[in-house]
């Protein structure tokens, strides 16, 4: 299995201008500041609800405006709402200053020309591209362009285990697909309401994160090389089948995942024992551990690949980007916040509230005080992650993808049966939704 590294990235399609255009001042009620002296900040919902990320970043913020003297109005924005208030704020020119994204929205959001460009002048008041990690540096803008945002909390997935099942089972975790299935067939017990696995496997998200990690593992890409959507590749489809049988043909995962839209809800499922394995970002080890299980009592290694594998990816390369509005009247002091943000200092004060990972090339992780575990995650994000496809029909594919898949359990979970060909309809539906 070939190595995938951070200075590699799959070939990008040139940008063009999508749907939604900047447009507006900026100085309306609600929008973009006009003051040297204040920014508004939208921020998203890192910790374990908005009012924890509130009190997390609240200190963080004051510490710059004694710094520089600029006020920062904090909102902290949920996930199922964030990306709809930037595609809002960006038509009606009423948004903030400067604001959190989805790293896999990078590109999808440049081609609306509602962000920044970051050049080189831009990246000087940064302190200078070579900051980053290159490969999370990437997810910013499309390939030969000024980016749009830059990294600032790294994720990657993981396997998440319950230790003192997997001791009492008298297994040891699991190093590839077919071990972490049997794993999972002998800690299933229905009768005691226990499973081998708990999935998100109501959430688009989440599924379309899994379709591309398990197509890349097969050796497919969902993208060609002039930028169209390739979803029905062999690969693509028997790596989403390979997925959907953990309910269907193993079941090892309750048929009620399929109502689980969001990754909290798998690990509430790990942490009441209910579950003895979930794949999660490494941020829910904050999670896991507010819901009253202590770091002895789990533990996480790669999401294993099949023994046959093309490719050994665990994971895509996830995280959040920060962003300035094109249209901020503030541009000098959201740069500075940009900078400030990505600070050393920064990065490992919000480490370990947020659980994330340090997109900075010599970045220190302060998610966790278990050095072998933060040391696995960093290797997973560095050396075995790779980035959704960066064409500005992104989003799309999380949409269409997902939510196929999403249907597609909650057959299996009503009882139905899906079949390869069933997949391959699905997937010759989004790529055709899409191509059009």
């Amino acid at each position: 299995m070939r190595r995938r590294t951070l200075l590699s990235a799959a070939p990008l399609a040139a940008v063009t201008a999508a749907g939604l255009a900047a447009c507006g001042s900026g100085s309306g009620g609600g929008g973009s500041n006009d003051s040297p002296d204040s920014l508004t900040y939208w921020a998203s919902n890192q910790g374990t609800s908005l009012e924890n990320d509130k009190k997390v970043l609240t200190p963080v913020l004051e510490r710059f405006t004694e710094e520089t003297g600029i006020e920062v109005s904090l909102e902290v924005i949920g996930w199922s709402d964030l990306q709809t208030r930037i595609q809002t704020a960006i038509t009606s020119g009423q948004g903030p200053d400067v604001l959190n994204i989805g790293n896999t929205w990078g590109v999808s959001l440049q081609a609306t020309g509602g962000l920044m460009e970051l050049g080189d002048a831009e990246f000087e008041a940064l302190g200078g591209r070579d900051r980053y990690v290159p490969a999370a540096l990437a997810t910013g803008g499309a390939e030969g362009t000024d980016p749009t945002s830059i990294p600032l909390y790294g994720l990657a997935h993981g396997m998440y285990y319950n230790v003192q099942m997997f001791e009492d089972a008298g297994i040891e975790p699991p190093t590839s697909w077919e071990e972490m299935v049997e794993a999972a067939k002998a800690l299933t017990d229905p009768e005691a309401d226990v499973y081998g696995m708990s999935l998100a496997a109501g959430s688009y998200t989440e599924n379309n994160h899994f379709a591309f990690i398990n197509a890349t593992q097969n050796g497919a890409s969902l993208n060609s090389s002039d930028g169209k959507p390739t979803f029905t590749e062999d690969g693509v489809v028997d790596g989403i089948l390979r997925y959907l049988d953990l309910m269907q043909e193993h079941q090892v995962v309750n048929p009620s995942n399929a109502q689980f839209d969001n990754g909290t809800k798998s690990v509430t499922a790990f942490a009441n024992k209910q579950a003895a394995m979930i794949i999660n970002q490494n941020n829910a080890h904050a999670t896991i551990e507010s819901q009253g299980m202590t770091p002895e009592e789990f533990k996480a290694v790669p999401f294993p690949a099949p023994a046959a594998a093309v490719d050994d990816c665990a994971s895509h390369l996830a995280g959040i980007n920060l962003a300035a509005m094109v249209d901020t009247d503030n541009r000098d002091g959201a740069l500075a916040f940009m900078k400030f943000m990505t600070s050393p200092e920064t990065q490992a004060e919000l480490g370990a509230p947020f659980a994330s990972l340090p997109v900075l090339v010599d970045g220190e992780p302060t998610f966790t005080e278990n050095t072998e575990q933060a040391d696995m995650f960093m290797e997973i994000y560095s050396e075995r992650s790779a980035p959704l496809p960066l064409v500005p029909w992104e989003d799309q594919f999380e949409t269409t993808v997902g939510q196929a898949m999403n249907g597609m359990f909650a057959t299996i979970a009503t009882g139905g049966t899906v079949t390869r060909e069933d997949v391959m309809t699905a997937m010759q539906t989004a790529q055709d939704s899409i191509r059009a």
